[in-house]
């Protein structure tokens, strides 16, 4: 006998195995509508997290160097740092005072010895040793140290600045320009002055330090033009007794490493053809491991500014 499909599958089985096949896909959609809810929660934060990062990545140096404040200016026409104080006033009588009485004592020294040619020959030397003095010196403040420096930190400032606005010399006050130099020169001779009186001595020291402490006067000269100094300066330098206009600017052309004697500038020739500073450049370098300034690419430190253009770039 056969049986019928009815019996052979049951309905009763077959709603209850289709009612467990409902609730699995169910579950499984319900697992699934999760997943995707947990997915498309997730994602948003991660690239919120992605945008938060990229700022960062923004290169600020680039920014800081633009700045205005970061953008040095000369000194105004009425600035005061150009200005003479009583202090510079007096550092200057002390000294001139000083190489003065170093000067009296060498005349009244040789007029009673009736010997005039040894404190003659002896000012001659001074003369000719305080331009290759000023030379070194220059050479040494120009291309080491910074105004962090000990001691000469200012006065390295001050020169190196120089090569950027070296009209600025001829605006500072005698007093101003001369102070540093005539503190130095009184201190240094007021001992001079007590305990020699050799007329030789004197002679020799009173010419020598005379010029090292004018010789900032002798350079704001040599960046004077013609029709502003007076006619004795004028022969003066065409003469070769004071250090020439035509033959300091070379100083301020590239590659800024010659003529660097202020005074007369009889040893500036000799002292480039000889390399002589190229020389110790070396020796330094070798010794010691510091470079000169010299060595390095004139950069926008070194590049001469005119008055004209500097007043221009100070003007809102």
């Amino acid at each position: 006998m056969s049986v019928l499909p009815q019996h052979k599958y049951p309905i009763k089985s077959i709603l209850h195995h289709n009612a467990l096949i409902t609730c699995r896909q169910r579950a499984c959609f319900l697992r699934a509508a999760a997943t995707t809810t947990t997915s498309t929660r997730t994602e948003p934060a991660q690239n919120q997290n992605k945008l938060f990062l990229e700022p960062r990545l923004v290169n600020q140096p680039s920014l800081v160097v633009t700045t205005p404040t970061d953008i040095s200016l000369p000194p105004t026409l009425n600035d005061p740092s150009l200005k003479s104080t009583w202090a510079h006033r007096a550092w200057m009588a002390c000294g001139s005072t000083t190489v003065l009485i170093s000067l009296a004592k060498s005349v009244a020294g040789a007029a009673d010895s009736h010997s005039w040619l040894e404190p003659v020959l002896a000012g001659f030397v001074g003369y000719i040793l305080a331009d290759l003095g000023s030379g070194v010196y220059h050479w040494g403040i120009d291309n080491y140290g910074d105004e962090s420096t000990p001691v000469f930190g200012s006065q390295i400032e001050a020169f190196q600045g120089h090569h950027k606005w070296p009209w600025v010399i001829t605006r500072r006050q005698f007093s101003n320009n001369l102070h540093a130099l005539a503190r130095a020169i009184a201190l240094f001779m007021i001992p001079v002055d007590l305990l020699c009186n050799d007329p030789t001595t004197h002679g020799f020291v009173s010419i020598c330090a005379g010029c090292i402490m004018f010789s900032q006067q002798f350079h704001a000269w040599a960046h004077s033009t013609k029709s502003k100094l007076p006619p004795l300066v004028v022969a003066l330098q065409d003469s070769g007794v004071l250090v020439s206009r035509s033959q300091h600017g070379a100083h301020h052309r590239a590659p800024y490493n010659n003529n660097y004697c202020i005074v007369s500038g009889v040893w500036n020739e000799y002292l480039d053809k000889q390399q002589v500073f190229e020389a110790l450049e070396m020796v330094l370098f070798f010794k010691l491991g510091v470079r000169p300034r010299s060595w390095d690419e004139p950069n926008s430190e070194w590049i001469e500014e005119s008055e004209t253009t500097s007043t221009q770039v100070m003007m809102p």
